[in-house]
């Protein structure tokens, strides 16, 4: 087996399983769950791809804690069954770390579309003033006086930018704010499981999203997590591709003016903006970076994930910030995660735990050098000057 292949899935569920758990704790049900699915689905492929690897065991274990924990929210949830509900990704994985499931070739639309309501708010995004005054200008001020916008207003959005930056949470704050409904999609499964009634389920979704208007929502947000995956350049693609494809061009037109004044938008994020085909880019009026966290953002993602650690009083925010010159908002989450563990784990060595008053020692600044050490930036400056050269040519706010 390829060593470098197998980290960079598990890399990629890890990835997933962090930014589940930021919006696990953040109480945003819908989006945890599709976070977690995907960390689950990669964790089973890694040990479908891999069936001789040693780690196999314990990726399935955690699968299997991440699918305990859906069942918990969903359970939480009261309301209806939500996708992938009736599907255990894990039912065919036994506990030796091998695994012989076989993805489904096709899924219902229930099954790959998340509708809720976010109870996400701006407050839950640092930073990024930029991208949430593009996204009011848009979205916001149009649905509260669509008749100052004579001229219409923008209805398609794409962000783009490194992973782990906010794209997901700027749009589910976006839409709590307007009171309105939230239609989450990731169309990385759209193209991989909608085959055959693939353009009938795209046409579903916008008319789906068009009843929620009629029915007296102030307005209705599609958002398509992993865009490029749908809509980016391929040098070669089946029938399948190309109508699924050619279905949502044609839906992005139609919630075009043409008369209509509604408040139904569709915003994209991607982590690759170059794929993207130009016909559909340009159906993206609002084209909006979303960078790493600057100083100041940095600064108040460090106090909010370290307020209920046993911190040193000589760790200073402001200092550590400037150390992580860098590293993404999820990055730092996991910084923030692994000093933790560290000092908790030196609570258990010393056979402590088990006592009822014991708490971890304080964490110092040499405890976050130390994970500093093993834990390099998910972003590269190369990936950072790819970005700068495409807003150059492409963006518009």
């Amino acid at each position: 087996m390829s060593e470098v292949a197998a980290k960079e899935i598990e890399a990629a569920a890890k990835s997933y399983a962090s930014e589940a758990i930021r919006l696990d704790s953040q109480g945003a049900r819908g989006m945890a769950i599709q976070m977690y699915q995907k960390s689950i689905s990669t964790l089973v492929r890694l040990a479908k791809l891999y069936p001789d690897y040693s780690l196999n065991r314990i990726y399935i274990e955690r699968a299997s804690t991440y699918q305990e924990r859906i069942k918990a929210l969903r359970s939480s949830g009261g309301g209806e069954e939500l996708p992938g509900s009736s599907d255990n990704p894990l039912s065919n994985a036994d506990r030796s770390g091998t695994s012989t499931m076989v993805a489904p070739l096709n899924a219902s639309y229930d099954e790959l579309v998340l509708e809720e309501k976010p109870t996400v708010n701006w407050s839950d995004v640092v930073g990024l003033d930029d991208a949430k005054n593009a996204l009011r200008e848009s979205i916001t001020f149009p649905t509260i006086r669509p008749d100052l916008f004579p001229l219409g207003w923008p209805r398609g959005v794409l962000l783009y930018g490194p992973p782990g930056c906010g794209k997901t949470l700027l749009a589910a704050a976006v839409a709590a704010e307007n009171d309105g409904y939230f239609i989450n999609v990731d169309a990385a499964t759209i193209m991989s499981k909608w085959l055959g009634e693939a353009e009938r389920n795209v046409a579903k979704l916008f008319s789906s999203a068009r009843n929620m208007l009629r029915k007296g929502k102030s307005a209705v947000i599609i958002f398509i997590d992993e865009l490029d995956s749908l809509l980016g350049s391929r040098n070669q693609e089946v029938g399948g591709e190309v109508r699924v494809r050619n279905q949502f061009l044609k839906e992005m037109d139609g919630i075009g003016d043409k008369g209509k004044k509604l408040h139904l938008y569709v915003i994209g994020a991607t982590n690759k903006p170059w794929s993207l085909d130009w016909p559909f880019l340009r159906r993206f009026q609002k084209r909006i970076f979303v960078p790493l966290p600057n100083i100041d953002a940095r600064t108040e993602m460090l106090e909010m994930s370290t307020s209920p650690l046993h911190m040193d009083s000589q760790v200073k925010m402001s200092q550590l910030a400037d150390i992580l010159d860098g590293y993404s908002g999820s990055d730092i989450t996991d910084i923030c995660q692994s000093v933790q563990l560290k000092v908790v784990s030196e609570l258990f060595e010393t056979g402590r735990a088990s006592e009822a008053e014991s708490r971890p020692r304080e964490i110092t600044i040499e405890d976050i050098k130390d994970v500093l050490k093993r834990r390099r930036p998910s972003v590269s400056t190369d990936m950072i000057r790819a970005y700068d050269n495409w807003s150059e040519n492409y963006k518009a706010l």
